[in-house]
């Protein structure tokens, strides 16, 4: 069998098929693994929303999405009504997004009827490592900052180097603001909606 000449026009050839199988390959792949994806996302968040509102039975019966314009930036809200097991009315949880020290900074953050905060989880952080773990615990109910059990519209959620109520993460304080900055935005955004007919959800904060 006669040899085949290294040629520019081979070389392509060879590449442009390699590229063909490599792409059919991870076409493939892409599609057996989406769904399941799909569905662990979705549980990270079903478990999530359960969590910070306060791990009790609940369904979700309603998302709503908020758009507020933050020193001339647009900030997109989700906002997840929940209801009971009685179909009553438990309050929301909320995903907020700010800057933070080394880039976007996610929350979830879970609200009563009242606007009072019953949880929160980190979804997401580009903080030093180890300063997003410690914002997931440092306000919790048992943490130094806790902001559980406080409403924004009647406590001054702000780090007390800022005149605020709440203890800063410690050598921390970019975090520390960029965490309360997206609680007190995701209330104004929850704040913001309107009576709901489906839950009976009202704006009483």
């Amino acid at each position: 069998m006669k040899k085949l000449e290294s040629t520019i026009t081979n070389m392509v050839v060879v590449l442009v098929g390699v590229a063909l199988i490599t792409g059919s390959i991870l076409a493939y792949v892409n599609h057996v693994t989406e769904e399941p994806i799909r569905q662990q996302a979705e549980k990270t968040l079903a478990d999530g929303i359960k969590a910070v509102m306060g791990g009790v039975e609940l369904t979700v019966a309603k998302d709503d999405t908020v758009r507020q314009t933050v020193s001339g930036k647009e900030i997109i809200f989700v906002i997840h009504e929940a209801v009971g097991t009685d179909k009553q009315p438990l309050g929301a949880a909320v995903e907020s997004t700010t800057g933070g020290f080394g880039g976007d900074f996610k929350i979830l953050v879970g609200f009563d009827n009242d606007g009072k905060i019953l949880g929160y989880t980190i979804l997401q952080h580009s903080e030093t490592p180890g300063l997003g773990a410690k914002a997931d615990k440092w306000f919790q109910k048992d943490g130094k900052g806790c902001v559980i059990g406080k409403n924004p519209a009647t406590d001054n959620l702000t780090v007390k180097k800022d005149g605020g109520d709440v203890d800063a993460i410690t050598a921390s304080t970019i975090t520390s603001r960029a965490f309360l900055l997206a609680v007190n935005q995701a209330y104004q955004a929850y704040k913001s909606l309107p009576v709901d007919a489906h839950t009976g959800a009202t704006d009483k904060h």
